[in-house]
């Protein structure tokens, strides 16, 4: 094992130990909407109860500041634990915890140290490891779990779907953590490997049937996305440890249908030209046409849109969809905020991979933060922000400032 990961998992085992020796038994577990999100929320949320924990659990589309108020000024004397997110807020979530509780950060996205011994930043990639390449949310959460009790092993191929799903569209490979994950599944007989076409295609096996892997996280993305204000998380997280039954499937089919719906008319659109360009951006803005469904949708619409040949595929592109002033399990929110998602073509990918061109998490956090927004997650090639309604060609323009002075 490399010194990298001999330093993590002694920093896991003492959280470990400080985590069993916490007054309290009782867990608010947090996490994505997203396949990986959703991967990372079943995991945790079994072996926090197998191990005899009180879970409430919630699915976000992001930790947006006013949500993490609420959750902090609601709780006190708790463990908090959040997944696929939060890293890059650890010294925010510091000062929101005020050392009320015991809070553990799960996530991959690049991060930033924690300034309280009660808040706990295990992101991995504060040691080293790139989270758009070598370990994903679900991973992290995995071996936390295994590390928490060796039983959790089992899950492999639960964590392992969350790693290829966030990662299998840069390379069509998976990498460092994630294979040694896909390799203990396949080890156990809940995932296997076959050779198409020169790549691997990956199968799992959930208790109701075996899946082909891209089937089954464009499903997730869909259920946690479309779903996210209709039960699609606790449905995604029901499926990945127990199966389906025929009401679940009903949900499943309407919330297929429900996207299908709204994306033909955002593509009519834009076949139409609704949509703006600046010198190396291509954006549009569905403003709140997406209603009912989650924010998470407008990062899907993008990468529909990037290889359709509607848009321009030497830009990186971008789209708004304005956020609902409700979040489940909390109520009404006053957002006023509008998320921005942006993408980037398979020509523009490869350009970035190779260093030849800025990341989206290089200029996007930038300029969202200069004029005032919130930004937390972001990689390469796949990034999102959020902003006050309004500003949109303002961000745009922001973001064309900040990549020029990369470029240079």
């Amino acid at each position: 094992m490399d010194t990298t990961l001999d330093t993590y998992f002694k920093d896991v085992d003492e959280t470990i130990v400080k985590m069993r020796n916490y007054p309290s038994k009782e867990i608010v577990l947090l996490h994505h909407n997203d396949t990986d999100g959703l991967t990372s929320g079943a995991v945790l949320y079994k072996a926090f109860v197998d191990e005899g924990y009180k879970v409430q659990r919630f699915s976000l589309e992001k930790p947006y500041p006013k949500v993490l108020e609420k959750l902090f000024a609601e709780n006190s004397g708790k463990l908090i634990v959040f997944a696929d997110f939060a890293g890059k807020i650890a010294p925010l979530i510091c000062k929101l915890n005020g050392d009320r509780n015991l809070v553990i950060l799960l996530d991959h996205h690049k991060a930033e140290k924690s300034v309280s011994d009660s808040v706990i930043n295990l992101d991995p990639d504060l040691y080293g490891l790139k989270g758009d390449r070598d370990i994903s949310a679900s991973v992290t959460c995995w071996y936390f779990a295994c590390h928490l009790n060796p039983a959790n092993k089992k899950m492999a191929h639960i964590a392992a779907l969350g790693g290829i799903a966030d990662f299998f569209y840069l390379d069509w490979q998976v990498h460092g953590e994630n294979w040694k994950c896909v390799e203990e599944a396949v080890k156990q007989g809940t995932m296997r490997i076959e050779k198409k076409d020169g790549k691997d295609v990956f199968y799992i096996t959930l208790p109701d049937r075996e899946f082909e892997i891209i089937e089954l996280y464009t499903l997730m993305d869909i259920i946690g996305g479309v779903g996210f204000y209709g039960g699609g998380p606790e449905l995604g997280i029901k499926m990945l440890l127990h199966g389906t039954d025929a009401g679940d499937q009903k949900a499943i089919d309407k919330f297929c249908s429900m996207k299908k719906e709204k994306f033909d008319h955002e593509f009519d659109r834009i076949r139409k030209g609704e949509f703006h360009e600046t010198e190396h951006i291509v954006w549009f803005d569905v403003k709140d046409r997406f209603k009912p469904m989650g924010v998470k949708m407008i990062g899907l619409l993008c990468e529909a849109l990037t290889d359709s040949g509607l848009v321009p595929v030497d830009k990186y592109l971008a789209g708004f969809q304005q956020i609902p002033d409700e979040v489940p399990g909390f109520g009404h929110v006053d957002m006023g905020e509008t998320k921005v998602s942006m993408r980037t073509s398979l020509p523009l990918t490869d350009r970035v991979i190779k260093a030849e061109l800025p990341g989206l998490n290089e200029f996007l956090p930038e300029a969202t933060l200069n004029l005032g927004g919130f930004a937390d997650a972001c990689h390469r090639v796949a990034a999102a922000t959020t902003i006050k309604i309004g500003k949109e060609s303002q961000l745009m323009d922001e973001c064309e400032s900040v990549l020029k002075k990369l470029m240079k």
